[in-house]
């Protein structure tokens, strides 16, 4: 079963400030309650994330997931699952404009599960994680 759902929000960073945030792998787990760990495995020629591992913990579940990053620089980041013992699914997305007070950020998330859960939980674990990826993210852009 898999589940998706899309936030937005604005940042009072430029979208150049708003991709560095994101690629700052190794602030995750200050950003994000979920993640325990964060490291970069490989990075693009331009030195941005290209594959992340990181251990998370959500639903009474703990994981090593792998991810790929892929940077569509001033418009968009991607990160899509590679490997994960527990999820099925991951694919999200960051789509920044520029605005005159900063960037409107839009998420768009998608996760799904191998373990058996009940969908009421999966979809939790996502208001979750968008609010996680919105509000805690944004506050994080804003307080570097």
């Amino acid at each position: 079963m898999a589940v998706s759902g899309t936030t937005e929000f604005d940042v009072a960073a430029t979208p150049a400030q708003v991709f560095d945030a994101v690629a700052a792998i190794e602030d995750l787990p200050q950003r994000s309650s979920a993640h325990k760990s964060a490291t970069v495995e490989s990075r693009h020629d331009d030195g941005r994330p290209k594959r992340v591992r990181a251990k998370v913990a959500a639903a009474g579940f703990t994981d090593e997931e792998v991810t790929d990053y892929t940077w569509d620089e001033p418009h968009s980041v991607t990160w899509t699952l590679a490997e994960s013992s527990v999820q099925s699914t991951q694919v999200a997305t960051y789509t920044l404009t520029p605005t005159d007070g900063g960037t409107h950020v839009k998420l768009d998330l998608e996760i799904g599960v191998k373990v058996p859960m009940p969908g009421f939980v999966l979809k939790r674990v996502l208001k979750s994680a968008l609010d996680t990826g919105s509000k805690s993210f944004k506050a994080y852009v804003e307080g570097r």
